[in-house]
């Protein structure tokens, strides 16, 4: 990990995530008898939707055929989804009742030559979005080794001071307290203080 490189945060972030549980397959019948039901269509209304016979409709539901390609493409357009959504698993819609709080000057930190890191909800793991608060050390563009750039999106939002939002694609912008920016993670960017004092911002990463 680079001084310069805050991804560094991301991958420690995801070390400490758990392994994903194993998908099971998915039951083809099952699943569009599900899709039906919960649109509150009868067989026939769903045979219709999709242009297919009935009894064609009724087998596959019941594990007795194997639809074609086309078949599934019709099943799919009649459902208004897409066809690789009649093989996915509906999302679990439990409540997982995780939180987190941090109180102020709580927070794992991890300091660069450009950037004080101060990792937030670092308690939880598997996280879909990282948390941190950045104090911004860097005054100039040239104190980075090129361009920051990771996967996912990621939203910032400045405390105190000024800054400068460097990014590979826009022409650079000043940014004060309470202005805030949402932007391409994978696009080259970096951050500067242009106020006497290290400015501080809160960033979230994206982390799926």
């Amino acid at each position: 990990m680079s001084d310069l490189d805050p991804t560094g945060i991301i991958r420690i972030a995801r070390a400490n995530g758990e392994t994903a549980e194993r998908a099971e397959p998915v039951n083809l019948g099952l699943r569009v008898r599900e899709l039906r039901k919960a649109r509150g269509w009868t067989l026939e209304q769903a045979a219709v939707q999709a242009g297919l016979a009935r009894s064609t409709l009724s087998k596959i539901e019941n594990g007795q055929m194997s639809p074609t390609y086309e078949a599934l493409k019709k099943l799919a357009e009649g459902l208004d989804i897409s066809v690789p959504q009649l093989f996915t698993p509906p999302s679990k819609a439990q409540v997982s009742g995780r939180m987190s709080v941090t109180k102020q000057a709580e927070g794992h930190a991890h300091a660069t030559a450009t950037y004080e890191h101060r990792l937030l909800a670092a308690s939880l793991s598997t996280k879909k979005m990282l948390p941190y608060t950045a104090r911004i050390r860097a005054r100039a563009l040239e104190e980075f080794g090129g361009w920051v750039r990771h996967d996912g999106e990621e939203f910032l939002m400045v405390l105190t001071g000024v800054i400068r939002l460097y990014t590979e694609f826009y022409e650079p912008i000043e940014l004060r307290r309470g202005d805030s920016a949402y932007y391409d993670a994978t696009m080259g960017h970096n951050v500067v203080s242009v106020s006497p004092e290290d400015a501080t911002i809160l960033w979230v990463t994206s982390l799926t």
